[in-house]
């Protein structure tokens, strides 16, 4: 081919590229602040249009095309290699964008099960607050006497001098034993979905209605107002956090039942890994409600308004930033990726892709070659 036939082809091609790196690829900041406006070349293609790239850097080599066109070519790629194998931001700013940015998108991926979990849990938990507020002997159906006795000794408003919401033990202690209470309940309501997701279900139908019931218990008898005082702080990260694990169960669960076109432990697996960077999220919103219940929730003498203002304010926190995190941004990028695809491979665009066999992925050796990728020289392009 004459070099200004492939100059003429390709030319449109470069030039989108380069804007590419121009604004994307330069400053990572200025992306993601740009990201929403962009109109121009997809992140996710960019490395598929690395690899033509260098196909066609190797092939202005071998046709002993102009310096001038090499140079380009040459300049291109080692930008675009500068921008793809750039080192790893530090580990705290990797964590932070999970956290602020990830997390939210991979949340509202879920929302099929998200939605289905939250009734799951809201709608037993109103129904058995209402229910005992209509019936107060219908408590007994779920808790034993004694257990109601204990409960009724924790919020009595007769004694303004105790810790809220517990017997004893200091803050500190108190602390150890939310992390592993509210983690544990967190964990099994994740892991039960491995019952087809029955398991998740129960779990967060049977949290309801206990929470329901003993809240509607306390407030038939008159200790509500020590309850509410207790709970304000700190149920804004602890409920979402138990439905965001409910949510997780049950697409796990989902995955197991109805695999689709692919293989069920192939579905399970991924679902799996979801599910596990979700349950990472969830960790950490039980540790803050476990610190916002030792160390505030308990506080006796702290004025009613001040307690539901705080919880106010935690609860629009926790849904905006579930809400509006990371927005923007693509919710596949949260997704966990096959490690090997992470990095562009020396492959291009054009070439065959992969079909299903029975023994697995491999590629049609058949397939006509794409037009004007010849077989690059043994150098590396790159």
């Amino acid at each position: 081919m004459k070099q200004e036939t492939f100059v003429l082809r390709h030319q449109d091609e470069w030039t989108e590229f380069e804007a590419w790196l121009v604004a994307r690829g330069d400053s990572p900041r200025d992306a993601r602040r740009q990201q929403a406006r962009w109109q121009g070349l997809r992140d996710e293609d960019m490395p598929a249009r690395y690899r033509r790239l260098c196909q066609q850097l190797a092939l202005a080599r071998s046709r002993g095309y102009s310096p001038q066109v090499v140079e380009r070519l040459q300049s291109l790629t080692q930008r675009a290699h500068a921008v793809f194998y750039r080192a790893p931001p530090p580990q705290w700013r990797r964590a932070l964008a999970f956290f602020l940015a990830d997390f939210p998108r991979l949340v509202r991926a879920q929302r099929g099960c998200l939605w289905a979990a939250a009734l799951l849990f809201v709608v037993p938990l109103v129904g058995a607050f209402v229910a005992v507020q209509m019936s107060p002997e219908l408590v007994y159906t779920v808790y034993e006497p004694g257990q109601l006795a204990e409960y009724e000794q924790m919020y009595d408003p007769a004694a303004p001098e105790r810790k809220l919401g517990r017997d004893s033990g200091s803050d500190l202690m108190m602390f150890g034993f939310y992390i592993m209470n509210n983690i544990s309940i967190g964990l099994r309501t994740f892991a039960s979905g491995l019952l087809a997701g029955v398991g998740s279900m129960v779990v967060l139908f049977t949290n309801g209605l206990m929470i329901g019931g003993i809240a509607g218990h306390l407030q038939s008898v008159g200790h509500g107002d020590p309850f509410w005082r207790f709970v304000a702080g700190h149920s804004a990260p602890e409920l979402t956090a138990i439905v965001l694990s409910g949510a997780a169960g049950m697409q796990m669960g989902l995955a197991l039942i109805a695999p689709g076109r692919r293989r069920r432990v192939d579905a399970l697996i991924e679902a799996g890994k979801v599910g596990a960077k979700l349950c990472l999220g969830v960790f950490a919103m039980l540790l803050f409600a476990a610190f916002v219940e030792a160390f505030w929730s308990s506080i006796g003498w702290m004025p009613a308004v001040v307690k539901y203002a705080v919880g106010g304010l935690l609860w629009t926190l926790t849904l905006g930033w579930l809400a509006l995190g990371g927005r923007g941004g693509s919710a596949h990028a949260a997704l966990p990726r096959d490690p090997l695809s992470a990095r562009p491979g020396m492959v291009g665009p054009d070439d065959p892709q992969p079909t299903p066999s029975r023994q697995g992925w491999h590629r049609d050796g058949d397939a006509a070659p794409p037009r004007d990728v010849e077989v690059a020289p043994s150098r590396d392009a790159a």
